[in-house]
């Protein structure tokens, strides 16, 4: 829960740490990023930094407040959440933030609310929550969380102060991994690869037994779609379903591979392959596929994350990629 405590997003920490220190607090932010950046981690070290007793830009760790913080029992501190997964209801943003901040703190001198996946708000939610951003009683401060900036209206934003996570630095990345989590080289280097620059990524890979079956499939399908008939292609899509929850993280290693093919295909070396052990399926792939059709298969994976996002069928979507991956 404190600063110290999180690897890489200096500019994000830097610049909460001077508007404590010049007391200079906004009342409302919005932390951008893709899903597991950190978003959620900055913001209780944030709150757990503004809460402290200490009056300091870090967190003391050992007064009341922190230890509340650390259990997740501050009175002060509330999680936004909701009971469908998908949306985040007028009802409940009514209920939860603008009944709730018109009762003043119970013993600090915030009232910090923060909203994970502040994207799901929908449009009655936004404009609703809207006033309480534009004003809001002294003592209120709102944390939105996002990993997509464009669904929250242009007016939500204009009222909020806008910090953007960036990708964590390898070097970082891989020393976290490789001390903290205790992860041998190879393994290292496959998660730092397939992360991104994403340290929460990268250390659900590290610690998922899931993510090893994730990649098993992934690499299963996509060596032999060029072969497959269409009872192969339903026998494959059956196995994807078993990963639906989980489907952004099949999608991106789907994206990784053809990456793999692309590099492949100009530099003719299995130095930056993450799939390194498929080195001979991949080889194979770049030769057959056109600079155009690699590109046009990555473009429809991130076509079918598009459209699952906005809740489109999830067995037409992924027929359709198939079909597409397998043509040549």
């Amino acid at each position: 829960m404190s600063f110290k405590d999180i690897i890489g997003h200096e500019d994000i920490i830097r610049h909460f740490k001077s508007s404590i220190e010049m007391d200079k607090i906004s009342h409302a932010y919005i932390i951008a990023g893709q899903v597991d950046s950190g978003k959620k981690l900055l913001a209780k070290a944030f709150a757990t930094a503004l809460q402290c007793e200490n009056g300091m830009t870090e967190a003391c760790g050992t007064c009341k407040s922190c230890k509340q913080m650390q259990s997740g029992n501050h009175p002060d501190v509330i999680m936004v959440t909701h009971e469908k997964p998908g949306v985040i209801s007028v009802d409940e943003i009514r209920e939860q933030v603008i009944e709730s901040i018109a009762i003043k703190p119970y013993r600090s001198k915030y009232k910090i609310y923060i909203i994970p996946d502040a994207q799901l708000m929908n449009t009655q939610a936004q404009n609703a929550i809207l006033k309480t951003i534009e004003e809001p009683p002294e003592y209120g401060i709102l944390l939105l969380l996002t990993s997509n900036l464009d669904k929250l209206l242009p007016t939500v934003q204009s009222r909020c102060l806008v910090l953007n996570t960036k990708p964590v630095r390898e070097r970082d990345m891989l020393h976290y991994l490789q001390t903290s989590l205790g992860l041998d080289e190879e393994k290292a280097y496959f998660c730092l690869d397939f992360a991104q620059g994403n340290l929460g990524k990268a250390i659900k890979l590290a610690r998922n037994d899931e993510y090893v079956q994730i990649i098993d499939s992934v690499v299963s399908v996509l060596k032999h779609i060029q072969d497959m008939d269409v009872e192969d292609l339903e026998r494959a899509l059956s196995v994807i379903e078993q990963y639906k929850l989980s489907i952004n993280d099949y999608l991106d290693l789907m994206m990784m591979w053809y990456r793999d093919v692309l590099m492949f295909k100009v530099t003719n070396s299995v130095d930056k392959l993450l799939f390194k052990s498929e080195y001979m399926h991949l080889k194979k792939q770049a030769g057959m596929f056109s600079y155009n059709s690699i590109e046009e298969k990555i473009n429809a994976i991130e076509r079918a994350k598009v459209r699952l996002d906005v809740n489109a069928n999830f067995d037409t979507t992924m027929q359709l990629l198939l079909l597409t991956l397998k043509e040549n």
